[in-house]
């Protein structure tokens, strides 16, 4: 009995300090891929106007990465357990059924970039918090799932924070109006994305790994012709530092930051759940605007604070509303089921 019950508690044990290294690694990357993106759009090192371009090219180092790690696994299975079961990326079935959150996904990540190059970093996430707002809209009319008045209230104070951060940030240099827009557009792309992403999971038999796949390849073709348009192409052979080895280094890194981000999300996901990732990601936000502040000596007025604090509130309340009702949901179904 006693060896049991220390069995259980060093199991315990393990299962909390995987979640807590996992959370610390989603935390320490995804903070480092802001920085390292926004050295890349709008760096005064790198100084390259081609955010679509850039984003192309992260798209292409996931895709890489996916396919060699699948490749690895299939000679070294005992070293390496990632697969890509059945991948038919050109099989019509495959493109007509992932191609719609492809173009998503092309636009979530461009619009979030596009984001990233004209705001501040320290503004970044205010600019990207109407996510749960358009999550609320579009689960109404898509699933026709109404919310209670807790929901609402704390959807209410999002908006009043993200305006009040919007009204205080217009007083400062770093504000941007196209990159707000971009914020807005970042916001409802992912919700969308989020939405999609459950209808589309089944296709693929449930595999995040192959679904990320599919959706940097085929982002990969997407990208081209929007670089096309916006005249990236010449920005880039007409590019100072177009041959020189530190800029296609930053550039790897960049890739690699991009797919392990996208890696790390779905583990914290996995290993906790999708609320905890909200409110990871949520107390993340404000550790990494305290650290834009500081490292690029950024002086924000009282107000400006305050529209953080009340995003952060509004997302925190509405993850912890969310909590409760899905509770007593549970509860509800259970007892109609001893019934």
């Amino acid at each position: 009995m006693y060896t049991l019950l220390e069995t259980s508690k060093e199991s315990l044990f393990k299962k909390y300090l995987r979640i807590f290294f996992v959370v610390a690694a989603y935390w320490i990357i995804s903070i480092t891929t802001v920085f390292v993106n926004k050295e890349l759009f709008s760096g005064t090192k790198v100084k390259l106007n081609a955010t679509l371009f850039v984003t192309w090219f992260q798209c292409v180092v996931s895709t890489f990465i996916c396919v060699s790690a699948t490749f690895m696994s299939q000679k070294f299975p005992r070293a390496f357990r990632i697969n890509l079961p059945e991948a038919k990326p050109f099989h019509w079935e495959t493109i007509k059924r992932v191609i719609p959150l492809s173009i998503l996904f092309t636009m979530m990540i461009s619009s979030n970039n596009l984001c990233l190059k004209f705001v501040s970093v320290a503004f970044y996430y205010v600019g990207r918090s109407l996510t749960t707002i358009f999550n609320v809209i579009l689960t109404y009319i898509f699933l026709r799932e109404r919310q209670s008045a807790k929901s609402i209230v704390c959807c209410l104070v999002i908006i009043a924070g993200f305006l009040l951060g919007v009204d205080q940030e217009s007083l400062t240099e770093t504000f941007s109006l196209v990159g707000t827009i971009f914020g807005i557009i970042g916001s409802f792309s992912l919700s969308m994305y989020s939405i999609y992403t459950k209808k589309t999971l089944p296709h693929v038999n449930g595999e995040v790994w192959l679904l990320s796949y599919y959706n940097n390849l085929y982002s990969c073709f997407l990208f081209l012709p929007l670089i096309l348009i916006n005249g990236e192409f010449n920005t880039v052979l007409n590019y100072e530092y177009i041959g020189k080895l530190w800029f296609w280094c930053a550039m790897l890194i960049g890739g690699f930051c991009g797919f392990l981000i996208g890696y790390v999300t779905t583990l914290q996901i996995k290993v906790t759940s999708p609320l905890t990732h909200n409110i990871s990601g949520t107390a993340k936000a404000c550790a990494q605007t305290v650290m834009a502040t500081s490292w690029y000596h950024e002086v924000k007025s009282f107000l400006w604070w305050t529209s953080n604090l009340v995003v952060l509130l509004g997302s925190f309340s509405y993850a912890r509303v969310k909590q409760l009702e899905m509770a007593k949901k549970h509860r509800v179904e259970q007892n109609t089921q001893k019934l």
